[in-house]
């Protein structure tokens, strides 16, 4: 099956500056950003793009109306590699997405799940995401394109109901007992919360990535040269309780490296919270803090040999579409940021999302750096997928802003 082609997913880019605008060839198309705005799309909008190489425009308008359109962007993702799995399998079999029926629904779910002659099978909660992101888009497509929706959806029942699973509602489709979707896999858990001791981090992270065996003595031939940035970014998220994407996207000018007590308090922007309208405070336990300050050492820690070693190469300087910044406000969480022309625009934190905190530098005598937090330079950041398949298919600083550089100890 792996000759057959697959559907492949991309994502627009909207916080960079666009690669080809300078070139004459496509000075007619205009400001791509623009077009692609003025089209509903916004960054992080998936494309899907046939085995064909053409796009379906229908498949890819549900991403840029109704509900989808004010979706998160990690919501987005998700189901847009859902969408493309399982427009990829009906692909195989010669079918189109608005000629599905429930039986496909129903081989889709024994190929993902089940069928030994898949090498990629995903366990039963990962196929429940799939189950959402079908059950969303045929709901949204029904109407606008007079198509059925293939997943067996059914409407919520008493828990206390008897109703026996062989019942048939008006639509033919057989009832569940206590209400339960017949293609929702029955292993699938609604919460999976799992505790893990202080104990059992501190050897695992000890282990895996400071190089120490179970006697506690360092292993013979151990090399970590990213060691103290790995240590903090796991000490980070054991002891923050933060997401992965929340922690990766904290800047430097947010840490409160300069304040007392075993639990410093720190902003977290609203634009870095999953799914939230507006930040909120969280607290990072002292030893986390001190890790982290043994990272961003300007002399002992690897964070400054990483980045002398980019402004040596001129990397930064290559990068297209960053933003200066000038200052940080610590009282109104702004950031100063250089306009076009040349004068500080502020720019609060909380509607600065991941993405474009990539692209925020500062002026120093050694060249531009990043104002990522030191954690940030590991690659738990969100990777671009522009173009992958999905897995599992069937084949420097301004006194009057209160901030000072090098940040004070």
């Amino acid at each position: 099956m792996d000759g057959l082609g697959r559907w492949s997913v991309d994502f627009y880019e909207m916080v960079g500056a666009v690669p080809f605008a300078a070139e004459e060839e496509f000075a007619w198309f205009g400001d791509v950003h623009e077009r692609a705005a003025r089209n509903g799309a916004r960054h992080g909008t998936p494309i899907l793009i046939a085995p064909t190489g053409y796009a379906d425009p229908r498949v890819n308008l549900f991403f840029r109306t109704g509900s989808m359109a004010g979706a998160p962007v990690g919501t987005m993702r998700r189901y847009a590699y859902s969408l493309a799995v399982w427009l990829t399998f009906l692909h195989v079999f010669g079918r189109t997405w608005d000629e599905a029926t429930a039986g496909d629904i129903e081989a889709f779910k024994d190929w993902r799940i089940t069928d030994v002659r898949n090498e990629e099978r995903v366990r039963g909660t990962s196929f429940d995401t799939d189950r959402a992101a079908l059950n969303c888009f045929y709901t949204w497509a029904k109407p606008r394109y007079d198509t059925d929706n293939p997943v067996l959806s059914l409407p919520s029942q008493s828990k206390r109901s008897r109703r026996p699973s062989g019942v048939l509602n008006e639509d033919g489709v057989p009832l569940a007992r206590n209400g339960r979707d017949p293609i929702r896999p029955t292993a699938t858990r609604r919460r999976q919360v799992k505790w893990l001791l202080r104990i059992g981090f501190e050897q695992w992270r000890n282990i895996g990535l400071r190089g120490y065996g179970f006697d506690g003595l360092r292993r013979a031939g151990w090399r970590g040269y990213n060691e103290d940035r790995d240590t903090a970014f796991v000490d980070g998220l054991y002891g923050t309780g933060l997401r992965v994407q929340e922690w990766a996207s904290v800047l430097d000018v947010e840490l409160p490296l300069s304040e007392e007590g075993r639990f410093p308090r720190a902003w977290l922007a609203a634009a870095c919270i999953k799914g939230a309208k507006e930040g909120r405070y969280y607290r990072i336990p002292r030893r986390v803090m001190a890790s982290v300050a043994s990272y961003m050492d300007e002399w002992e820690g690897s964070r400054a040999e990483v980045i002398r070693r980019a402004q040596r190469a001129g990397r930064y300087d290559r990068l297209t579409g960053v933003w200066i910044v000038t200052g940080y406000s610590p009282r109104t969480r702004e950031l100063q940021l250089e306009g076009r022309s040349g004068s500080p625009v502020p720019t609060a934190l909380d509607v600065i999302g991941p993405d474009q905190r990539r692209l925020l530098f500062r002026r120093t005598p050694n060249g531009l750096e990043r104002l990522r937090s030191g954690c940030l330079t590991m690659d738990c950041r969100r990777r671009s997928a522009g173009g992958r398949t999905p897995s599992a298919m069937p084949t420097s600083a301004s006194p009057t802003c209160g901030w000072t550089w090098p940040p004070r100890r």
